[in-house]
């Protein structure tokens, strides 16, 4: 995929509970505020809340996969969580082309999540990646 400055992918997605138990038991972070029901009602958010690293690798997969796609090097990502992510609940992911670098194969890309029913902020940031197509 050929990017131009100021484009725009998006994409709607959910995790369930097995996705949130898989990263945290891949990621080691067993924290029961992201499966215990009992000890997240005692917390600030009442609810499990997913990982946000979790949360947040959707960007890898929309840009690893889709936008621009394979070939793609993520060289870094800035982040900020706004607000709790809940499992089976339906979220969009926001990419907008900010910079093209072509001589050096690299962009900037403005990286958002919203609540889907809401419209909502919950995660927002910078990526820069490399993708051989960026020329």
């Amino acid at each position: 995929m050929v990017l131009h400055l100021s484009d725009r992918y998006s994409a709607r997605f959910r995790f369930s509970q097995a996705e949130v138990d898989r990263f945290a038991e891949v990621t080691g972070d067993l924290n029961p505020i992201h499966s215990d029901p009992e000890v997240a009602a005692a917390g600030v958010f009442k609810r499990p809340i997913m990982h946000g690293f979790l949360s947040a690798s959707i960007f890898s997969r929309l840009l690893g996969m889709h936008f621009p796609g394979a070939g793609t090097i993520y060289l870094s990502q800035d982040l900020r969580f706004k607000k709790p992510m809940f499992v089976d609940t339906e979220y969009e992911a926001e990419l907008v082309v900010l910079e093209l670098h072509r001589d050096r194969h690299t962009a900037t890309i403005d990286t958002r999540i919203v609540d889907a029913a809401s419209g909502e902020e919950t995660i927002v940031g910078v990526a820069r990646i490399m993708n051989p197509s960026i020329a």
